[in-house]
């Protein structure tokens, strides 16, 4: 059985070509424009042992938001089209990453409703050029596009990047989890039958 999906997106501000694998081996080929979310989607790649293409111009002269947040769209999207009927996968997945002085929790259930808690405390600032608040717009945007619950609470951190990075990490391992398939699981795991 082949969990992939590819997508393509495209908009007056964004053109997005996203391709993934759920049971790959971690390799990512990654080039959105916006440098610092080529790393996150590296490290989301590496650390959830996905296949992960993505492809991305968008109009990043005025800023970096429509490209973060079409790339979570599609990256929701495709999630969801790759996991096709969700039978047999465990359905829920948690993953506590540290990155040196930095701690995050990630807990997620593909449970067909989107709902994000967002507990991630950052000042106002930028890494290069990408605004940190950029993160919450991406988990946004693909929670409301797979139909997932998930929390990301970072307990301590002051280094921006660490807290972003731990963030992502713990997100991919999450995700792994929750898309594993497991052989004790008929149909859905859920007492209604349906995801």
């Amino acid at each position: 059985m082949s969990r992939t999906a590819s997508i393509e997106r495209v908009t007056k501000e964004t053109r997005i070509r996203l391709s993934i694998n759920l049971d790959g081996s971690g390799v990512g080929k990654i080039c959105t424009s916006v440098p610092f979310l080529d790393h996150m989607l590296d490290l989301f790649a590496r650390h959830g042992l996905f296949d992960l293409e993505v492809e991305a111009q968008g109009d990043i002269d005025i800023d970096f938001h429509h490209t973060v947040e079409d790339i979570g769209i599609v990256l929701g999207q495709a999630l969801k089209e790759a996991l096709g009927d969700k039978k047999g996968i465990r359905r829920y997945g948690q993953a506590s990453v540290p990155m040196d002085e930095t701690l995050a929790s990630v807990a997620l259930d593909l449970s067909g409703r989107p709902y994000l808690v967002y507990n991630v405390r950052l000042p106002k600032v930028k890494i290069g050029e990408f605004d940190v608040e950029l993160g919450r717009e991406f988990f946004q945007a693909f929670v409301n596009n797979i139909g997932a619950n998930l929390h990301l609470n970072v307990m301590y951190g002051d280094n921006v990047h660490h807290v972003l990075e731990a963030c992502f990490k713990g997100f991919a391992r999450a995700l792994d989890m929750a898309t594993q398939l497991d052989p004790r699981i008929e149909g859905v795991m859920s007492t209604k039958g349906k995801l």
